[in-house]
């Protein structure tokens, strides 16, 4: 297992914890800020699981509402066994929600394991690869913000439309997974303008 491996990882546990705060949830400062060498060495402290190195994240309005971050071991295409893994550590610290991130894709069986576990327990996939970097970092990406329900009524309520009547934008966008979008959310998302100094859109998660 090369050093290459571990940074991978390492820069992917960077991203995740970007993810969780930018979704809202509190992080510990050492995951967040943990530096490579110092990552490395817990990292062969865990006989190198990455199974073992999990994150949590608390709500910053609701310290209850807690998220799992599990990283999976299996080098080939992701099946049952880690969700069934995940499901017991999220079932043991109370956790309904869980983001699993994988080193390759995942297999029917293990989608149709997901699927049966809703809405009880809610879990997010992602691979390795797509969180080396924080897409929502990028200077082409613009601003995105999700709306709460109470801002989402608001902006209704001012526009008096309905939410159907906004431009959308899919569950399976990346920057919409990044944010955790479900179906029936608001984002704002605000753009640079040479004109008006910035650009405000609302786009509903279908």
């Amino acid at each position: 297992m090369s050093d290459d491996y571990v940074r991978r990882f390492w820069r992917c546990r960077k991203t995740c914890c970007e993810m969780l705060e930018d979704r809202g949830y509190i992080v510990s400062q050492h995951e967040k800020n943990e530096a490579f060498p110092d990552f490395m060495r817990r990292f062969d402290e865990a006989n190198r699981q990455r199974g073992q190195m999990l994150l949590l994240g608390s709500l910053r309005t609701d310290e209850n509402q807690k998220i799992l971050v599990y990283f999976s071991d299996e080098p080939k295409k992701t099946g049952v066994r880690p969700i069934k893994e995940l499901s017991d550590k999220m079932e043991e610290r109370g956790i309904s929600s869980a983001i699993l991130v994988a080193l390759n894709s995942m297999t029917a069986f293990a989608r149709n394991a997901i699927a049966e576990l809703a809405p009880q327990r809610h879990i997010e996939y992602f691979m390795e690869a797509e969180l080396l970097v924080n897409i929502t970092r990028h200077e082409l990406v613009p601003r995105h913000i999700p709306l709460s329900d109470e801002e989402k009524e608001e902006l209704l309520a001012q526009y008096k439309i309905r939410d159907i009547m906004l431009p959308r934008i899919l569950p399976t966008d990346p920057v919409a997974r990044y944010f955790g979008l479900r179906r029936g959310q608001v984002v704002k998302i605000i753009r640079p303008s040479e004109s008006a100094g910035r650009f405000v859109t609302y786009r509903l998660c279908t």
